[in-house]
């Protein structure tokens, strides 16, 4: 069964392993060997921890042997993404500022994580401090994707969707401000999910109110979405958002009848987002496999005039306040996109935040008049296939400039602002063979029947069932990711 670990997906490799088909130590082991081949092409782990990781799959299956009650994710092994604290395991944050950070605590995912069993093996690429969707940086350097290894793997959560492209692992955690978790996820042919706010609690010491940013996971079938859901979500104390979702909620069916749905589908989001030609033919080609479980699709979207000020405004305040005093310790160590960033929140004024509330009350008010009529909503998910890895970002779309890092992700941040559950599900691949994702919002805390809906896609399509042919290594201009994913395999915990 060895030979067909690395295909299975974490609720069948996790049932293996507690009918002691497989033990969690096999599974490790092709997890490492498939470290071992891939690295070296896409660049994404970038810190391991073998020995560690060992011991904790020995302590497994001990307990396995012992007949005891095992936890839902029981033996799994698995990277974490670098933005996410791991206890006695180096944070970088993909940031030289950080490059010997070593968490004493684990942030709230990662904990609910081990928790539920898996085994932590080390880390995964980041684009310095999660700013941006395409996941390079000055301490590890590009991450690139599996299907396409000289083009972008996306970001920032680039270097988990990479892994679990490349069949390295079934599932993931990732974090999601403005696409992290989607883009990626579109770029590898993935599932990428961007949960309602404080589904999974985010606990901060700057601002406990915080709601733009999420964490979430991705995984290559939307039923270990809902494992790893059934794990994370829940209440924390410290965090003072509503309740959320009881991860009860999660671990419901996810069969699901589509008649008489109402999609409302948006090539532009009524506000004339540029999009590749290719992307949005095609994508719109999908829409037919929802028609065809009789669903009713129309175009139609919410008004996202104001969403651009809302997402915009307030990831600059969140950057001022997480990243200012670190800019003014480091500041010379740091890329300029996250200057910038901060630099925008710390000029704004009160009539600013004022604006933006007031915004943000009028996006919510529109989503809501949709949601009365409709009860999905369909968009594209990346503006563009993925681009050459060497850029630090696409210069156009469409042939329409990008003024910032950030315009090319519009179609992510714009719903990132309703503050809504979104998913990220694979639809096919472009011409050249590249990934594409199809972009899915539905209201409020209705995370579980979102999940539902994407599964009723996957199914018909199973596209996410593609795997990438990871070969040779590509030389990039900035150097060869042969030579960097060969030398970020060290141990580094304490």
């Amino acid at each position: 069964m060895t030979d067909t670990i690395g295909e299975l997906s974490a609720v069948e490799l996790t049932a293996a392993i507690r009918k002691k088909k497989v033990s969690a130590r096999e599974a490790l082991a092709v997890h490492l060997e498939r470290i071992t081949q891939v690295n070296p092409v896409i660049n994404a782990v970038v810190t391991l921890d073998p020995e560690g990781a060992e011991a904790l799959a020995h302590r497994a299956d001990q307990l396995t042997a012992s007949g005891a009650e095992l936890a839902p994710l029981h033996g799994l092994p698995m990277t974490h993404k670098d933005t996410n604290n791991t206890a006695g395991m180096r944070t970088t944050q993909g940031s030289l500022a950080l490059r010997d950070f070593i968490p004493d605590a684990d942030d709230l995912i990662v904990a609910r994580l081990k928790a539920a069993g898996v085994v932590t093996t080390g880390k995964t690429n980041v684009p310095e401090f999660g700013a941006g969707s395409h996941t390079f940086n000055d301490l590890f350097g590009t991450t690139t994707n599996p299907y396409a290894p000289t083009l972008s793997a996306g970001g920032s959560s680039g270097g988990v969707a990479a892994v679990v492209a490349s069949r390295v692992q079934s599932i993931g955690d990732g974090s999601d401000m403005g696409g992290s978790l989607r883009i990626p996820a579109s770029f590898c042919n993935v599932v990428g999910f961007r949960p309602s706010t404080a589904v999974i609690p985010m606990p901060s010491d700057v601002n406990a109110y915080a709601w733009l940013g999420r964490t979430g996971p991705m995984a290559r079938t939307v039923e270990d979405i809902a494992l790893f859901m059934s794990v994370t979500a829940g209440k924390d104390p410290r965090v003072p958002h509503p309740a959320g979702l009881d991860p009860q909620v999660f671990r419901s069916g996810l069969e699901t009848d589509m008649r008489g749905v109402r999609i409302g589908w948006s090539r532009d989001f009524g506000i004339g987002v540029p999009v590749e030609p290719e992307i949005l033919d095609h994508l719109e080609r999908q829409l037919a496999v929802f028609a065809s479980l009789g669903a009713i699709v129309e175009e139609a979207t919410p008004d996202f005039s104001e969403a651009d000020l809302v997402f915009g405004n307030t990831r600059a305040m969140d950057f001022a306040a997480g990243l200012g005093p670190i800019l003014e310790r480091a500041g010379d160590l740091i890329k300029p996109e996250v200057h910038w960033n901060v630099n925008k929140g710390l000029a704004l004024t009160a009539r600013d935040l004022i604006e933006t509330a007031a915004a943000r009350t009028r996006l919510e008010k529109s989503v809501q008049e949709f949601f009365g009529r409709y009860h999905l909503f369909a968009s594209p998910c990346a503006q563009v296939l993925p681009f050459d890895a060497t850029l630090r970002y696409p210069a156009e779309v469409a042939g329409v400039a990008s003024e910032t890092y950030l315009d090319w992700m519009r179609s992510a941040c714009l719903l990132s602002a309703t503050g809504l559950p979104v998913l990220s599900v694979p639809a096919g691949f472009s011409s050249t063979g590249l990934p594409i994702g199809l972009q899915l919002a539905s209201n409020h805390y209705t995370d579980m029947q979102l999940l539902r809906w994407g599964r009723a896609f996957e199914q018909q399509t199973g596209y996410a069932a593609v795997a990438p042919v990871v070969e040779a290594a590509p030389v990039l201009e900035a150097g060869s990711n042969a030579a960097t994913g060969a030398a970020n395999l060290t141990t580094t915990a304490a």
